[in-house]
């Protein structure tokens, strides 16, 4: 019996011992994709920034260098300084679109979900399921369309055109409506009770209750506005109505149609830290947000 007990013994420790060795090696298969991932994510950034510290001539040479050989902040200073790109115009129409969007559309998707969320009245589910349909289909197969109709009703090189088109989210709608559905209905039926109006329960009960998913929404709306690129240029490419993302694409050429890289990246660098430093400081919002979202549906 005791020679059975320590062949058993033996056995055990042999395979607690292979456990751990296959515990220890998917750790390590685990982490290196993670890090094999996080390069891949980073590089383009890390690129963005070398670049932007180089001079042309390092730039363009057959055999890229992954760091700067004589750092060059004179890249950054062109920014600043060139009277072409007219940075401050840039600035101007992009904040001024992404907060008028961001506001507009948070109103309407906050009534959109309240609505979805607590009202009841004939045709609300079939609704809400043909606005989730609209979900499938590529929004690029709207810019036909899209175009069509802001030139017919004279928006082109507008604000107008930039601002109301995205005002109206059915991603943000879904999203905020599983959050309040979250809220107990009997909270919704005690004020009812006491005589509450549904806007004043909305901003006193459910808008409290659901602050972290509204955050993220605004965040990520403006975020959105911020990196607009086609739509934009499609139909406000004017210097009076340009934004940022289309100002750098056709910034820092010359009359020979050569583009200084190093210039450009330098702007695109300073038109994304305030991207870097939302993302950053507002990011535990984002998470939450989304986390508490898409529970009950």
């Amino acid at each position: 019996m005791s020679e059975i007990k320590t062949m058993r013994d033996r056995d055990m420790q042999k395979v607690s011992a292979q456990q751990s060795v296959m515990k220890v090696l998917g750790k390590i298969v685990v982490y290196a994709f993670l890090i094999i991932m996080a390069i891949i994510v980073i590089f383009p950034f890390y690129w963005m920034i070398i670049s932007s510290l180089k001079e042309m001539n390092e730039y363009r040479r057959s055999v890229p260098t992954l760091f700067p050989e004589v750092i060059d902040f004179m890249n950054y200073v062109e920014v600043f300084t060139n009277e072409d790109l007219l940075l401050g115009q840039l600035f101007y129409n992009t904040v001024l679109v992404g907060v008028v969007s961001t506001a507009g559309g948070l109103v309407i998707t906050v009534l959109s979900a309240f609505a979805f969320a607590r009202l009841e009245f004939k045709g609300k589910n079939a609704l809400f399921a043909a606005l989730l349909a609209t979900m499938m289909i590529p929004g690029e197969l709207f810019t036909i369309t899209n175009y069509q109709t802001v030139f017919m009703w004279g928006w082109i090189e507008t604000y107008r055109v930039l601002i109301i088109p995205f005002m109206v989210s059915v991603f943000y709608i879904y999203l905020l409506r599983q959050n309040f559905l979250q809220i107990p209905n009997e909270l919704y039926l005690a004020a009812k009770v006491d005589g509450c109006s549904d806007l004043k329960y909305l901003w006193k009960v459910m808008i409290p209750l659901a602050l972290p998913t509204i955050i993220s929404i605004t965040i990520l709306k403006m975020m959105g506005s911020w990196n607009s690129y086609m739509w934009p240029r499609l139909v406000a490419n004017d210097d009076a109505h340009r934004l940022i993302t289309n100002g750098l694409r056709t910034a820092f050429t010359n009359a020979e149609g050569v583009t200084d890289i190093p210039v450009q990246m330098a702007a695109v660098a300073v038109v994304s830290l305030p991207l870097f430093l939302v993302f950053i400081f507002l990011r535990k919002y984002i998470m939450k947000g989304v986390s508490r979202s898409g529970i009950k549906g």
